[in-house]
This record gives C-alpha cells, structure tokens and sequence, in this order.
C-alpha cells in the first residue's frame, strides 16, 4: 500500500481546501521513501495523523483527540471553528495497493457539515475511473481490515508519544501484548507445577506430628478446596471465552448478512425513496416546460428550409423595391434637371444629349438590378421584421429544448441509479428481521463479556488468596518440620520446579525465537553502541524485554539512557510491524523525542530510510533540525517536504510545499 495524497478541507486548523502530495515517486523511475512534514507544537501534525486515521477507519478510528467522545462530538470538535456553519469539512485520502497483482487506486472521501442530523459523515470511494463503487462503500469496514487491520495500525501509524510509553513501561501496553500473545502455549507446564505442590503437601503431613498434621490437614484442606475454586472458575473463564468468541462471531455473521441482505440500503430506504419523488416531480416541471415550448413556436422547428427560403425571397423583392424606388427618384430629378435646362435656354441638340447622358447613366446603374422573377411574396417591412424576429426567437427556443431534453435525460438516470439501490434494499420486513437479530447478537455479546470480565476477577481474586494459603504453609512446615525426609522433598521438589521453570522458558522462547531476533536486529541497527546488547529475550509472562550483554549477562533497563531506550522501543515496533507481513506505509509523529545528537543520527540514517517503502514524518523544527535534514537530503532518502505554517493570530494553519524550516 501507498499513500498518494491526502485533501484536508475546513479539518482543524486548516481552513479552506489543501492537497497534500504524499507520492514518494520522483519520476516514473526513482523513488524516495520519505515524506518530510515541518509544523510547529499545537500547528496541526498530530491533526494530520488524525485525518489518516478518520479517513480509513471512520468511527473506530483511534484519533488521539477524541477521547470519551461520541462521533457526533468528535466530528462537530474537528470543524474548523472560523468557517460557516453550513460548509462542507472533507477529508481525502487516495492511496495504491496490489489487487490481483495489478495497482488499484481508491480515494476515500468523508465529509460532513457540524451538527450533521445523522450525526455522522458521508462515506465516498472514488476508483481509477472517479465512479463511486457503492457496494465497496457498504463493505468498507471490512475490507480496510484485509489491507490495514486496525489492531495493527499502531505499529505503523504511531506517534513520539506511543514511543516513550512504551520506553518508560516495564510491561508492554495492551496492544503490543496482544500481538505476541497468540505465540504461547504454557498450559500443561502450569499443570505440571500444579501436581508438584499437591505432591509436597502429601508427603509433608505423612512426617509430621499429630498438632501439625491436623494443622498441616486444615491448611490443606483450606488449599485443596480454593485449588478446586479455582480450577472450576478457570473452566468457566475457558467455557465463557469460547462463548464470547463464538457469540462475537455469530454478531459478525449476523452483521455481514445485514449488509449484504441490503439492511444497511434499507435504512436509507425512506430518504433514497424522497429523492425519487423529488427527482420525478423535478422532471414533471422540465416536461411541462417543455410543453410551453411546444405550443409556442417550436413546432415551426419543423420547416427550417421553408422559412429560409421565405427570408431569403423576401430580401430579395425588399431590395428591388428599394433599388426601383431609387430609380423612380432618379428619373424625376432628371426631369427636373431638363426643365430647368430648357428655361436657361440652353439649345435643343444639346439638351438631348444632357437626356441622352442622364437615360444611359440611370439604365447603367441600374442593369444588374433587373428582376429576374415576378414577385410572389410580398412582404412589407414590418412583416419581414417580424419573420426576422421569429426565427431569432425560434433558434433560442431550440437551444432551450436540447437543454431541457439533456436535463430531462440526466434527471431520468438519476431516478434509475436510485430504483436500482431501492431494489437492492431489503424489504421492511425483513430489515426489521435483519436489525433485531443483530442487536441481539450485540446484546449476547456484550452480557457474555461481562460475565467473563466477573469470572476473570474472580480468578484473580482465587489466584491471590492461593498463593497467600501456599505461603502460610510453607512457612509453617519451614519452622515446625524438619525432618530429612521432608527436606529432601523439599530440596527435590524446589529442583524439579526450576527444571519446569526453564523448560516453560525454552518453550515460550522457542515460539518467540523469530520475534526476538527480529526486534534485536533492528535495535543492533539503530544503536550506536554494537557492543551494548548481544541478545534480547521477550518474558514469557509480562511480555516485557530483557537484554543481554556478549557475556550473556543482563543488561539491566535503568542502564539505557533515554535515548536507547525510545531506540529499543522503535525496535520492538518495527520488529512486530516485519513479523505482521503486511507491506505498509509507516508515519511517525514526533519521531525523535529526547534523542541524543548519535542516536538521532543513527535513527535519521538508518530507520527512516529502512523503516518502509513510504515514511511520513511530522517534525518539529528541534527533532528533524537543519543537520539531520541535510543528511536526509544529501542521501536522497526524501521524497517530499512541506511545512505546516501556523498563524497564531487566526489559530490557522497553511500547508506550504517545497519547503522546510530550512
């Protein structure tokens, strides 16, 4: 999987629409795996963090802001507060990965207004072809979880922060826990101590006294009857486990049967059917429109040739009449002009050729505008000005009717985009079906885990005044029994239980091999120090690490300085990220933390090139600093860099490309 680009519009404090480019492409041949972020403390990186998360997961998104908050809530809270109530807050997050070995591109889109009446966002996936694939849409949840489990993302989306609990815990958190957790198998070792214990009871009251042995026999029986509690409450945890697995799964299978069966369309039911009303009524007015056209002159549309031949003879006798009208002044000026001449008593031969001139110059002038045809059409002026009108008003009103025909059309395979998801919604009744049994299903489940939450604690509770019991009868057969017999049992059975010690340690070590030398190999990597750690062991109980020096002595915790710490912890992330065997993309906020200037120098040069194929880094100006960027640049490692420019005055942020702080 790739990050390609991330859109954040009004999110936080990012006001306005801003594209973030999160190719490590350079060009169609060479790529760089990091994408380097700059922002200030309080400008907006963690706020990007969030936006990946909300964008992939939506509701069960682990955003670091959102605490005990509703999803309602928590989206109203991201709105960025100096926008308009109404707008849109959009996120966009376009990413690549392998389906069927070819690259698939899918944008996720999620956008709401605050205080949406759902009181939830709008789901969208855009594929290569910017379709919108509804039935991914519906499936979504479940198909991020074949590409990026969320009980997993946190190896590959974590913050500084994550990194220093992790550092400063001596037990890993839940999440690291649950994924080595699976490796063990320790039951019939523990049985084993079990019956070692019942044995040295047996034989202790069999040497001692009679006030011993009747004070021996009712610690035991005390111990006896809270071992059989206690082996009868771990059966009911195992009972009620199994339970809860098949109850949750059953809750799943009643889930994937209301999504695929249509429940989740049918929910949608009403409001997909009120946009087919509105759609139709909006398609009644474009045809009655329509009609108006029709019985106004459109049909005229009919007989484009007539009327050019009418316009076009129409002209031509208005011309003539023009030019004859013309001629008809002329010649009565020449009449004039050869009056007048006749009183200036000009001669007779030479007023006829002044007639002869002015008949020739009239006919001249006049010789190309002959009427060729008898004039059959005509038209005045004012007829010919409404024909001109007429036809103007007609090729607008043909205009108008292909924009309604294609609005008509539009509108029409909206109505059919909409049938076709009505069609696949589940009837009313059988939705009510779908959406009883499966908030039943959630109902079994969550009485089924509070009963095993009660059962655990009781265990606990079993397990504790066991071992209480255990250690009063150690103590009173240490100072009332000594007999050699008894220290002989004793003495062999403190042997065999240390022989079942290692041999559950080899076990769990056996399993935890791979995991082990993965997180050492990536803390020799990171460490400056090569000679520090020759081996690490991961607690087959508490699952925390211990380290081992090349003497095979242990390397106490407290002797790692902060910084090899935070390293260890990266290590320990970055080995499970490699035993998972999914192939994503890593980013990290506040990567550097308390790091001296080796290990951030060690880190810069050897974990975020290495970490993945793609590294987002969100950095402050004091954790990836002018040094560790020049290095990163003069290795070529960063593919991108931005800076996330934050105005404390309008408590907004712009993201600004091409550069950093330096």
């Amino acid at each position: 999987m790739i990050f390609l680009e991330l859109v954040l519009q009004n999110f936080g404090p990012y006001s306005g629409k801003q594209v973030i480019n999160l190719n490590p492409k350079i060009d169609e041949e060479n790529s760089h795996p990091i994408i380097l972020l700059g922002g200030m403390n309080g400008g907006g990186k963690t706020t990007l963090m969030d936006a990946i998360r909300l964008a992939l997961y939506g509701p069960r998104a682990q955003c670091s802001t959102r605490g005990n908050l509703s999803y309602n809530d928590f989206l109203n809270q991201c709105v960025n507060s100096k926008i308009d109530p109404v707008a849109d807050t959009r996120i966009e997050l376009l990413f690549e990965h392998l389906e069927n070995d070819k690259p698939i591109k899918y944008r996720v889109v999620r956008s709401w207004t605050k205080n949406p009446k759902d009181g939830k966002d709008t789901l969208g996936i855009l594929g290569d072809s910017d379709t919108w694939p509804d039935a991914l849409v519906n499936i979504w949840d479940e198909y991020i979880e074949n590409l990026l489990p969320l009980g997993i993302s946190n190896l590959f989306l974590f913050d500084g922060e994550q990194v220093k609990e992790l550092a400063e815990q001596e037990t890993p958190p839940p999440v690291v826990v649950d994924a080595i957790r699976g490796l063990l198998g320790l039951e019939l070792a523990d049985r084993l101590a079990v019956d070692l214990d019942i044995l040295v009871n047996r034989k202790l009251k069999e040497v001692g006294n009679n006030k011993d042995l009747a004070n021996l026999e009712e610690i035991e029986t005390r111990l006896t009857q809270q071992q059989e509690d206690y082996q009868i409450t771990g059966e009911k945890l195992e009972i009620l486990k199994n339970q809860v697995e098949e109850l949750e799964q059953k809750q799943q299978e009643a889930f994937d049967k209301f999504i695929s069966e249509g429940g989740k369309i049918a929910a949608e039911r009403n409001q997909l059917e009120l946009q087919q009303d509105t759609k139709t009524a909006e398609i009644e007015q474009v045809r009655q429109s329509m009609c108006e056209l029709a019985a106004d002159v459109l049909p005229l549309a009919l007989i484009p040739n007539l009327l050019t031949q009418v316009q076009t003879q129409g002209e031509k006798e208005f011309r003539h009449q023009q030019v004859q009208i013309y001629k008809d002044l002329l010649i009565e000026r020449d009449q004039r002009l050869l009056t007048w001449l006749t009183q200036v008593e000009l001669s007779p031969i030479q007023v006829d050729k002044i007639q002869s001139f002015l008949v020739q110059n009239v006919d001249s002038l006049y010789a190309n505008t002959i009427q060729i045809e008898v004039p059959w059409l005509l038209a005045d002026d004012e007829t010919l000005s409404q024909l001109d009108n007429l036809i103007y008003h007609l090729q607008n009103t043909k205009l108008s009717a292909k924009e309604k025909l294609a609005i008509l059309k539009n509108k029409e395979e909206e109505i059919h985009t909409l049938e076709r998801q009505v069609q696949t919604a589940a009837a009313p009744e059988d939705y009510t079906k779908l959406r009883q049994a499966l908030e039943a299903a959630q109902n079994q489940v969550v009485e089924a885990k509070a009963n095993y939450e009660t059962i655990r604690r009781r265990l606990a509770e079993l397990e504790t005044i066991i071992a209480k019991s255990k250690k009063e009868l150690s103590e009173y057969t240490v100072e009332n029994i000594k007999h050699k017999n008894n220290e002989h049992i004793i003495t062999s059975a403190a042997k065999v239980q240390d022989t079942l010690k290692i041999f559950r340690e080899k076990l769990t070590l056996r399993k935890l091999n791979k995991l082990e030398e993965e997180v050492k190999n990536c803390f020799l990597y990171l460490l400056h120090k090569s000679d520090l750690v020759h081996r690490i062991t991961i607690n087959t109980k508490t699952f925390s690490l211990s380290l081992y020096d090349l003497n095979g002595k242990p390397v106490p915790k407290h002797r790692l300085s902060a910084g090899e710490k935070q390293l260890l912890a990266i290590a320990f992330l970055w080995g499970l990220a490699k035993v998972s065997g999914h192939r994503l993309p890593v980013a990290i906020d506040t990567p550097l933390g308390r790091l001296d200037s080796s290990h951030r120098s060690n880190l810069v040069e050897r974990y975020f090139p290495s970490a993945s194929h793609q590294v987002i880094l969100l950095s402050t100006d004091t954790e990836i600093g002018k040094k560790e960027v020049e290095t990163l640049r003069e290795n070529e490692a960063i593919a991108r860099e931005y800076l996330l420019k934050y105005d404390s005055s309008t408590r907004q942020t712009t993201v600004v490309e091409n550069q950093y702080f330096w």
